[in-house]
């Protein structure tokens, strides 16, 4: 029988991947003062709040993270439901954060909040990148980027044992 799921990241690649985006984040960002992380709800909150503990090791930056609730079948109709509003939005950078990059469609409108506030840049974060887009979002971080087919599903797991990327 075949395996209908094969693991692509395992916990220590994932850990990786985690350093290295927290790393590129502080290049990019050494010099601000209003840092949010921007979690999608589910695996692209799990994924930011660890981007957060990273950089919390390797440098003083004090970044702020907000979790953002939107239904990812209909993001187009959805109410988007923010945990805390931005502070001082003109020198804010915001980095909306979420597991898999596919189309675009949920990071598209989950940005509806942001459009009407000034901020200093708006970035993305993607533990993986799916490169099927239907829409002008792009990464400006990612940890891996995999040929899938449409079909192919990508799941970003949490348990006891730590983390896993699996394509089904």
């Amino acid at each position: 029988m075949l395996n209908k799921s094969s693991q692509i990241l395992d916990r220590e690649a994932i850990r990786s991947k985690i350093k290295r985006i927290a790393f590129q984040v502080l290049e990019n960002n050494y010099k601000q003062e209003k840092l949010y992380i921007v979690g999608i709800k589910g695996g692209g909150a799990i994924f930011g709040q660890e981007i957060i503990k990273e950089l919390h090791q390797i440098s003083d930056l004090k970044p702020v993270f907000i979790e953002l609730s939107i239904d990812k079948s209909t993001p187009e109709t959805s109410e988007i439901i923010l945990s805390s509003q931005i502070e001082d939005s003109e020198n804010a950078v915001i980095i909306i954060v979420d597991d898999v990059l596919n189309s675009g469609k949920t990071i598209f409108y989950a940005l509806r909040p942001f459009i009407s506030i000034k901020v200093k840049k708006i970035e993305t974060a993607f533990l993986v990148n799916r490169a099927h887009r239907s829409f002008p979002i792009s990464a400006n971080y990612t940890g891996i980027e995999l040929a899938t087919t449409i079909q192919e599903r990508i799941n970003f797991t949490r348990s006891d044992e730590g983390f896993g990327v699996y394509l089904e």
